[in-house]
């Protein structure tokens, strides 16, 4: 059993028993817990084969940082929140916007590490607002046999189905322009 297999099983095993506290403590009719909570799914090192499951990827290679993919086997509808959350890639939104504006993927960029701006000065990304044109993460969707695009919604709200793709890309001075694979 992978390490994030038994992660997952040991969430499912978490809810499980917090669905079964929460109804011993109430009189009120319990909710039956959600497909998230339940869904028992495989996460590979690798992206997925022939537009099986979904591909989750993080492209930091414009900061010289690793880049990595992974593949969640399922054929059931994720969300973009929980499919980055089973492959362990934590996201950080900035103040103004929130988790729809991704600032930080994994750490990365650090608070106190300088980016060099256009114009030859440090940047330093501290999360407060937009993050500048010059450096920023976009999140990126590709459909089953389609074309990258930009995610047209936030990490909290947008659904991925079996066979599309989900990529964290960092861009720096314009590159890169958008996945590449």
């Amino acid at each position: 059993m992978t390490s994030t297999l038994r992660a997952v099983a040991a969430a499912a095993a978490s809810a499980a028993l917090l669905f079964a506290l929460a109804a011993c403590s109430s009189d009120a009719p319990a909710a039956a817990p959600t497909a998230s909570e339940t869904q028992a799914v495989q996460v590979l090192d690798e992206a997925c084969a022939d537009d099986a499951g979904i591909t989750v990827a993080v492209d930091a290679s414009a900061l010289e940082e690793d880049s990595k993919a992974w593949c969640i086997e399922t054929d059931e509808t994720l969300a973009a929140a929980d499919a980055l959350t089973l492959v362990g890639v934590e996201t950080e939104g900035n103040v103004e916007f929130g988790d729809d504006a991704v600032c930080r993927v994994n750490g990365v960029p650090a608070e106190d590490v300088a980016i060099t701006a256009e114009d030859g000065s440090d940047y330093f990304e501290t999360c407060e607002a937009m993050s500048p044109a010059f450096a920023y993460w976009s999140m990126w969707v590709k459909p089953a046999g389609g074309e990258w695009g930009y995610a047209q919604e936030g990490i909290s709200t947008l659904e991925l189905q079996p066979g599309e793709s989900l990529e964290l890309l960092f861009t720096l001075h314009g590159e890169p322009a958008a996945p590449t694979s």
